[in-house]
């Protein structure tokens, strides 16, 4: 057998990643004092190394007796579980040591990126053990059984639904709408968590920023209602609005940058003034009323969690129905029926809408329309916002609401006009 120059580094890059976990295990303290574990640095170095060799043996054909290395060394592990088991029942080391014996190997066998990145992600693990737990202990019980329904809507469902189309007016497409739910069901979780996350107590501007991710229209409704309840918190309540409305155009583009990028190019010189104007106005105002803000209670309620298996049906059949009405209006009108629809769609779910532009209908429709369309939509929907503020709202939040939301769909307006 010739050794070659990169089978010196397999064995190298197998070896140092064996140092890494063992300098983690030594700086934790789990390699010295009455309960240490079997391996420390000098440990796991040759660990990796002995990996790697193994790896290189059996690449070139040896693999009885790198077989006989490999189950020597997992033995050993073992041994030094069971061990250490009578008094403390914590495999962490064992079990990075057969990780290490794994990426070993699969270096020796010159799969050097799987090797390191295997080594990278089981440092890291190790290094942020006391945060990982933190993490744990602040997961409550609707979180976890969110976790998990996701995990079964994306894995279990997804795979088994077929691809279609089924029906006129492009049909059904089963496997292609539940994943575009997973998104969305997703994208609105993560404000979920994001909000439950900042504290039993915080600004309103940061609970409408949060809550912006989920639905800045209900954001708006909740911030009005307790307008005319909580006559103090006013002014940070009508900043939580304009917040929430600077997050719904971020949302719009990261939604279509995930659907279709060529739609999302498109868009962003049409929502790039609304959202500027929306977050300077949130900005100046969280300057200029810094005490209110910071004073400023929880939210009336807490936020729904969006990931309810009833609710992804609701959002399902909703979006289907949207893609439907947005073909037929095509068939029947053109562009015409699309800007139409667009403007109707976006007093009701932004959503749906940004689906029926940057997915489905992008097929039949070039970008620039399906953006045009988008842009609408945000207008409606800002102007929809603009009028419950007026008519639900009390007081300065009604005053400050009307007028920033009037600046944000006038800075859309012209973004319309202006790219006309």
């Amino acid at each position: 057998m010739i050794v070659e120059l990169r089978d010196v580094l397999a064995i190298f890059i197998a070896a140092l990643g064996g140092a890494a976990v063992g300098l983690e295990r030594e700086w934790s303290g789990h390699a010295a004092g009455p309960r240490a574990r079997f391996a420390g640095l000098r440990t796991f170095t040759l660990l990796g190394s002995l990996a790697g060799l193994t790896g290189w043996l059996w690449s070139n054909g040896s693999q009885i007796l790198a077989a006989v290395l490999l189950a020597g060394c997992a033995a050993l592990i073992v041994a030094a579980y069971v061990a250490a088991s009578r008094t403390e029942v914590d495999g962490t080391t064992e079990v990075a040591a057969l990780v290490v014996l794994a990426a070993g190997v699969v270096a020796g066998m010159h799969e050097l990126r799987l090797a390191s990145a295997t080594i990278a992600v089981t440092t890291l693990l190790l290094v942020e053990k006391s945060r990982l737990h933190r993490i744990v202990e602040r997961i409550d019980d609707a979180s976890l059984r969110a976790g998990f329904r996701f995990a079964v809507m994306a894995v279990v469902i997804l795979p088994v639904l077929p691809a279609g189309p089924f029906g006129p007016l492009g049909g059904i497409r089963p496997r292609q709408l539940w994943a575009m739910v997973l998104f969305f069901s997703a994208l609105s979780f993560a404000g979920y968590i994001a909000r439950r996350a900042v504290g039993p107590r915080h600004g309103y501007p940061i609970a409408g920023m949060l809550g912006g991710i989920v639905s800045s229209t209900n954001v708006t409704l909740s911030f009005a209602r307790t307008s005319r309840k909580e006559a103090n918190v006013d002014v940070p309540l009508a900043l939580g609005v304009v917040s929430a409305s600077a997050v719904m155009c971020l949302r719009a583009l990261v939604a279509t940058a995930v659907l279709n990028p060529s739609v999302s190019l498109a868009l962003v010189p049409y929502l790039i003034g609304p959202f500027f104007a929306a977050a300077f106005i949130a900005w100046w105002g969280i300057r200029r009323h810094k005490d209110d803000t910071a004073s400023a209670e929880i939210l009336p309620a807490n936020p729904s969690n969006p990931l309810q298996f009833a609710s992804a049906l609701q959002m399902a059949a909703l979006f289907q129905i949207v893609l439907f009405a947005v073909r037929w209006a095509q068939n029947t009108w053109g562009e015409t029926g699309i800007i139409a629809s667009a403007g109707i769609l976006g007093l009701t779910d932004i959503d749906a809408l940004v689906v029926a532009m940057a997915k489905d209908s992008s097929a039949q429709l070039a970008a620039e329309v399906a953006a045009r369309a988008i842009a609408i939509g945000v207008l409606a929907n800002t102007l929809l916002k603009l009028v419950i503020g007026m008519v639900v709202g009390l007081r300065r939040f009604r005053r400050i609401v009307s007028v920033s939301l009037f600046t944000v769909a006038l800075a859309c307006s012209i973004s319309l006009a202006w790219l006309r």
